[in-house]
């Protein structure tokens, strides 16, 4: 991210006049970023220049100083800009800072040299001095006074060259491509991290294309299963009611054939006599059947029918009158005594069930007639 000016940039502003300005005597402000953030914030001011600039560096933080210092050659007011990275500072955040010493070289702008620090050494006041008077392009001084006229002898002619400190120069070119190392490491990691991102993210989607996938696949395979135990019990239900329906109409068939079986084999109806007491009934064997299909309810007393048919059967009055016996005899009998007429009392006609249990069979050789009753007892005095 950015560095961010605008939250105390009041403050920031007021301060950085202080040091331009030289009717105060205020000569440098420190900067430093508010926790771990990148709000700029003021960390101190002072007018006892550089000696006390470096007493407030702090090794844990990064810190941006900007100082008003006198040229030694010309005397004229110079501004130092120091970017101070602590040692303390970590690897990540000394990387995300690298990319703010532009935007602090536009706001701290004017000043003639710059210095990237990290240590006490690199911030000795004697040092910084020598920088500002290369800078200037000159070694001439206006405050110094020349012996004009003085016969004193000459020196030898020489010139500014300076012999190259090896040590000097190395530090600077280490530091050079120390921050250079820093701001390409600092872009790879950011690539990197971007890298995983965006690695992560198609993964998520990956995963999320195969999820939904998945659910789609099992939701139709449910489905199907479904439809197939629907259609499986909609087979089932209809092979249940086919059967019912076949085995209604069996029933009704078997029972229609059945009922026609029985009136087939029903016997025809007994002749009726015209007069009453003339009923033939037919024998016990084939009267049978036709009680047993017509009067379903007649078999559970058909015991009491067998013992009461049986017994009026064997027992009845007269005697048998035989064509047989009629042509063996033909003398007549001897005719009875007169006896008084009995008044017999006339039974209710009964019916064809009840006659059939009373009257007698016929012998098929010949009818049978009742004999004349029996002579009854005299009446005394007749």
């Amino acid at each position: 991210m950015s560095v961010n000016l605008s939250k105390n940039g009041a403050a920031l502003q007021a301060a950085y006049k202080d040091v331009v300005d030289g009717k105060t005597k205020t000569n440098w402000a420190l900067f430093t970023y508010e926790g771990n953030s990148n709000d700029i914030r003021l960390a101190g001011t002072g007018d006892e220049g550089l000696e006390e600039l470096v007493d407030e560096l702090s090794s844990g933080k990064v810190m941006y100083a900007f100082c008003r210092v006198q040229d030694p050659n010309s005397g004229l007011p110079k501004y130092v800009l120091i970017n101070w990275t602590g040692e303390g500072v970590n690897d990540a955040r000394k990387g995300a800072c690298a990319n703010h010493v532009s935007t602090m070289a536009n706001f701290l702008k004017g000043a003639h040299v710059t210095v990237n620090a990290r240590a006490d050494e690199d911030v000795e006041p004697d040092s910084i001095m020598e920088k500002v008077a290369k800078a200037s392009g000159a070694n001439y001084n206006f405050h110094k006074e020349t012996s004009r006229g003085s016969d004193a002898p000459q020196g030898p002619v020489g010139s500014v060259y300076q012999k190259t400190n090896a040590m000097s120069e190395i530090k600077r070119v280490g530091k050079e491509n120390f921050w250079a190392k820093a701001e390409k490491d600092e872009e790879e990691r950011r690539l990197e991290e971007q890298k995983k991102t965006n690695l992560e993210r198609e993964r998520l989607e990956r995963e999320r294309k195969e999820r939904e996938q998945k659910e789609a696949e099992d939701r139709e395979r449910r489905f199907k299963e479904r439809a197939g135990e629907i259609d499986a019990q909609r087979r089932v239900q209809l092979e249940t009611e086919k059967k019912d329906r076949d085995a209604a109409a069996q029933r009704s068939v078997n029972a229609r054939e059945m009922f026609l079986q029985k009136e087939r084999s029903m016997p025809s109806a007994p002749p009726v006599g015209t007069q009453p007491g003339e009923y033939q009934p037919q024998s016990p064997i084939e009267i049978y059947p036709v009680l047993l299909v017509s009067v379903p309810h007649f078999v559970f007393s058909m015991a009491s029918w067998s013992m009461s048919f049986c017994v009026s059967w064997c027992t009845f009055s007269g005697r048998l009158r035989s064509p047989f016996l009629q042509k063996s005899t033909s003398q007549p009998e001897p005719e009875s005594p007169p006896s008084s007429p009995v008044k017999r009392v006339q039974e209710p006609p009964a019916s064809p069930v009840s006659r059939a249990h009373q009257t007698p069979p016929e012998s098929p050789v010949a009818p049978v007639t009742h004999a004349p009753p029996e002579p009854t007892v005299n009446v005394k005095g007749t």
